[in-house]
């Protein structure tokens, strides 16, 4: 029988020297030794590219130690550009004047105008509708805002009563009658100005009580009082920084 001939390609393989320090018993590597293709770290053999796959063990426990006090500050422009949805965005005082509009605008719509078959009174009416309006800002405006402000207390400034508790609740009633106080000393400025303007008689209402304008009322006298607040905060902040400077 003719002896089969053996291939160059074949004679190559049979020639490729085999890695000292390992068995084709069951592949394990002698201490000290290692294989070519996987460097160990610290190995006198270690090649460059080695050091790309050590596990970075201070980027990840930095990773799962991160919040807001370590964390570098990203622009919104940034942000915008990894997250989905509509990239144009309302800013935050439009969204805190928009969520207030909306359920200011409710409030007289259920209570103010939803109780007048029940209550004939306008003033009864008005006492129902400032205490749920109080019920209104303690219980959703100022939740709304807490679910979904970016992080803890950053929504704090659209609220008077940031705080939570249930000595707020009665503190948000008083505030609410005061907002409605206001509401109605507007309207019934406006309704005199359009009776001197317009000539009309004195017992009629030029300008009726409805939601959209209600809600637009009550939302412009919120942000001015808040808007005091702050001013007041800052004023006495500033007075004892003063103080102790001296």
């Amino acid at each position: 029988m003719a002896k089969k001939k053996t291939t160059d390609s074949a004679r190559k393989q049979e020639k490729l020297p085999f890695p000292s320090g390992i068995t084709l018993n069951d592949g394990t590597v002698p201490p000290g030794k290692h294989s070519p293709g996987r460097p160990v770290s610290g190995d006198p053999g270690e090649t460059a590219e080695a050091g790309y796959y050590k596990l970075k063990l201070k980027a990840v426990d930095d990773l799962v130690t991160a919040d807001v006090s370590n964390s570098p500050k990203v622009s919104e422009a940034e942000i915008r550009k990894y997250t989905s949805g509509p990239k144009v965005k309302l800013a935050d005082w439009a969204k805190a004047l928009l969520i207030k509009f909306w359920f200011y605008g409710a409030a007289c719509f259920f209570f103010l105008w939803g109780l007048g078959a029940y209550l004939n009174n306008m003033l009864d009416r008005l006492v129902v509708l400032g205490f749920a309006m109080g019920l209104v800002i303690d219980l959703l405006i100022n939740n709304v805002f807490r679910f979904y402000a970016k992080t803890p207390g950053a929504n704090d400034r659209w609220m008077l009563l940031p705080q939570k508790g249930f000595w707020t609740l009665p503190l948000n009633v008083l505030y609410a009658g005061l907002l409605l106080f206001c509401v109605v000393t507007t309207y019934n400025a406006v309704n005199a100005a359009l009776i001197n303007i317009t000539g009309a008689a004195a017992d009629s209402v030029p300008l009726g009580v409805e939601p959209i304008l209600f809600g637009l009322f009550t939302t412009a006298w919120d942000t001015l009082f808040i808007k005091i607040k702050h001013t007041a905060q800052s004023v006495i902040s500033d007075v004892r920084r003063a103080a102790k400077g001296v």
